[in-house]
């Protein structure tokens, strides 16, 4: 009675995944009547010559060995052709649900005052430094880069390709701006059209920044961001707020410590501005997120890549499920006929 009930239930979930294919079978029935009919009637003559005069021209057919048909094969073949193609199936099977990456934009601040060298070398490296920092540790996560000043510039779309980022990243440098400025929100929009467009889970901004100068834009941006399950934290760039270590860490590297991309002669000269925190704590809430300061670069890294370990668990933790295609199974046979009408003398 259990394997009747099985087979019972086998039958009630059977079904073909691409039921399309089946129109192949009709179509052979269709062709094998049009040929069967053409064949009854002598070709076609009959309907334009006389049957006497037909029946006079017609030349005597010569005797031929009796040999079996290979159309019943090729019917045959055909069949299970459109089966295999039409996917029965009537169980399901694990299935691996497909991983979609998180996605990081990074929007780094390229206006004059990121030349201040109150964060030593001055503040648009360690900028680059927090960047590279921040590629190492993008394991399962894509990464975008938008660099403002007056007007916002994509550097790389939201890709895994890490060495072209980083290669992108180090000649960056307020020198290379078109036109000076500290427009924070237009690069925000930016960052979150890149965001659409990209086939990623979830979404992150992180502003690499001292300060901008359209705090209403910026913050309406923040907010959109946050309303589409993206946060916004903030970076701040600049002296005065990071942690004696910071430094020295920074220091500690003698290429860092060498590297003066982005510097410029009159940066000795360059009045350092202290970097308004009250201004990139408004940003932070209105995104959702917190300020960084560059003594805390763990923590931001270690809250990026939570988000990235608590997604993939997420997605552990899915049991999706497939039908299993049994028209594998009809391949075998399928092959098997096609060798068979493939020898001599059945064509």
């Amino acid at each position: 009675m259990a394997l009747i009930a099985e087979w019972q239930a086998a039958l009630a979930r059977f079904h073909f995944e691409r039921p399309w294919w089946l129109i192949a079978v009709p179509l052979l029935l269709a062709l094998a009547a049009w040929l069967a009919r053409r064949s009854a009637s002598g070709g076609g003559w009959a309907a334009l010559v006389d049957a006497p005069l037909l029946d006079a021209l017609r030349l005597p057919e010569p005797a031929v060995t009796t040999r079996a048909s290979p159309w019943p094969w090729l019917a045959l073949a055909w069949t299970l052709a459109a089966l295999a193609l039409a996917g029965p199936t009537w169980q399901r099977e694990p299935a691996a649900a497909s991983a979609t990456p998180d996605g990081w934009v990074l929007v780094l601040d390229l206006s004059p005052s990121m030349l201040a060298p109150d964060a030593a070398p001055n503040r648009v490296s360690r900028a680059r430094y927090a960047i590279e920092d921040v590629l190492r540790s993008a394991q399962g996560a894509r990464i975008g880069l938008v660099v403002f000043g007056a007007e916002p510039y994509t550097v790389t779309p939201l890709t895994d390709d890490v060495a072209t980022v980083r290669a992108l990243t180090g000649p960056l440098s307020p020198g290379l701006m078109p036109s000076s400025g500290d427009r924070l929100g237009a690069a925000l929009a930016m960052a979150q059209q890149l965001l659409e467009r990209s086939t990623t889970q979830g979404g992150h901004v992180v502003v690499l920044t001292d300060g901008y100068a359209d705090p209403d834009e910026a913050n309406a941006a923040a907010r959109s961001l946050r309303d589409r399950s993206t946060t916004v934290d903030v970076l701040a760039i600049g002296g005065g707020g990071e942690s004696p270590s910071a430094a020295s860490g920074a220091l500690a590297n003698p290429a860092r410590a060498n590297d003066t991309t982005g510097t410029s002669p009159a940066e000795d000269s360059a009045a350092v501005e202290p970097v308004n925190r009250e201004l990139l704590q408004q940003l932070a809430r209105a995104g959702g997120g917190r300020v960084f300061e560059l003594g805390e670069m763990p923590a931001l890294l270690s809250q990026l890549q939570t988000k990235v370990t608590r997604s993939a668990t997420a997605l552990s933790d899915v049991e999706a499920e497939r039908w299993r295609d049994a028209g594998v199974w009809l391949l075998p046979p399928l092959l098997l006929l096609v060798a068979v009408m493939a020898r001599r003398g059945w064509w």
